[in-house]
């Protein structure tokens, strides 16, 4: 099975599971990560716990939920969907009128076939999300609306995993499980950052530490601040945001408020080289865990590589977000591109030319007998490289200077290397 088609499948067994910033669902989905990555541990923060400006909410469980008709029928029901339920719905128990059950309920006329995805996380409320065509359907009458939830203090659960490398100097991976049944916005990035982790972990060695985390979306990256900021400022090099990273449409970069740091520099490099196309977003644009990772104060190199970008695809945050709208293929290219700018970090070092001049090629059997385009292309690569080895520009900008992928230079500089032309500084 390939790894997009493995990707796929997590996704499909993660879909119907009732995800919120807390909960059973949350659990159950941390459950599930955590048998693939053994070393992934769960952990939790008591409700009413100070979060910065903000307090850990107390816990949401929902057991049953629909409306009914007066002969019975069941319009609709959680079950069915879990879309359904205005996320932290309170218990309601009533039967009410058309017109007055209609300001409870929530449709998109311009996408009739659609339900929306609701919350209402910190006041109580209750809702129901429909189809548009579902609530033009509906008659005069009266109906039944049943809620069967309650909001108690519980915790919030989130997953982490830190994989040792060379130094303490870490990179960050960061995904959100938080919503319910949504493929490209919500399991998309969980189930890659679940694949990145597995591939880092069959790894013999790593430059960098990884600090991989499986948070609530906002609550989530706040709260984990709150407990590691100092740490994080210290140690962190660069970031990565994982999410919306499965369907087969764009490609596309959210920088970090900085929008030059290494992490930047890396995703740049590697969308460049490894995708024929993408759309660079203004930080402007930002809407996921970027706002907490890059706020003043924090100010961590956190950027973000997407497919289709939260709140740009049509299906965005709503039930038409299904798991027809990723594929396979779609996630393993999302793979395959944060693979790569992870692989850009580990390689990324400065590199000093050992001679005065151009160094002499032929001697060292470095130059070709018979020059076709091919063996000239490579050969003033090669020397491109030399003229700007000197030491004060790292790898990914000395790439980006002679217009070639890391790649491809890295065979060339241990060649270099080998032949005492150039050495790795620190």
């Amino acid at each position: 099975m390939t790894i997009g088609k493995q990707m796929h499948q997590w996704a499909t067994d993660l879909f119907k599971v009732n995800r919120s910033i807390t909960g059973e669902g949350v659990r159950e989905t941390l459950s599930y990560f955590s048998d693939l990555i053994p070393e992934l541990e769960i952990k939790s923060i008591p409700s009413g716990s100070k979060a910065f400006d903000w307090t850990i909410p107390d816990e949401w469980s929902i057991k049953e939920a629909y409306i009914e008709d007066e002969l019975g029928n069941r319009i609709v029901d959680f079950s069915v969907n879990n879309l359904h339920i205005v996320g932290y719905s309170i218990a309601v128990n009533q039967w009410m009128e058309l017109d007055e059950l209609q300001n409870f309920l929530y449709s998109l006329p311009d996408q009739p076939d659609a339900i929306p995805y609701i919350t209402s996380y910190y006041s109580k409320s209750w809702g129901f999300c429909i189809t548009d065509k579902q609530r033009n359907a509906l008659k005069s009458g009266l109906y039944r609306v049943y809620i069967d939830s309650d909001i108690f203090p519980g915790e919030l659960n989130y997953g982490e995993l830190v994989i040792p490398g060379n130094t303490n100097e870490e990179v960050l991976l960061s995904t959100y499980i938080c919503h319910p049944s949504m493929a490209n916005n919500e399991l998309s990035g969980p189930v890659v950052t679940a694949a990145l982790s597995q591939w880092l972990l069959s790894l013999k060695q790593r430059k960098y530490t990884y600090r991989i985390i499986f948070i609530p979306e906002t609550i989530g990256s706040i709260a984990y601040l709150s407990k590691n900021l100092a740490h994080m400022k210290k140690y962190t090099v660069a970031g990565y945001v994982v999410t919306c990273i499965g369907d087969n449409r764009a490609y596309s970069f959210m920088p970090s408020r900085n929008g030059n740091t290494l992490a930047d520099r890396a995703a740049i490099h590697s969308l460049n080289n490894n995708v024929k196309e993408f759309n660079y977003y203004s930080y402007l644009d930002r809407g996921s865990d970027e706002r907490q990772y890059c706020s003043p104060g924090v100010d961590l190199p956190v950027c973000s590589i997407m497919r289709s970008k939260y709140g740009t695809f049509p299906e965005y945050h709503t039930s038409l977000d299904d798991l027809t709208l990723i594929s396979p293929e779609g996630l393993e290219g999302g793979f395959e591109v944060l693979k790569k700018t992870i692989e850009i970090l580990e390689s990324n070092n400065y590199y000093l030319s050992l001679v005065i001049c151009e160094p002499q090629l032929g001697k060292r059997g470095l130059y070709p007998n018979i020059s076709t385009k091919d063996t000239h292309k490579n050969t003033l690569t090669m020397m491109n490289l030399i003229a700007y080895a000197d030491g004060t520009i790292d790898l990914i900008d000395l790439a980006n200077k002679i217009d070639e992928n890391i790649t491809f230079l890295l065979p060339i500089i241990e060649t270099l290397i080998n032949n005492d032309l150039l050495k790795k500084i620190n």
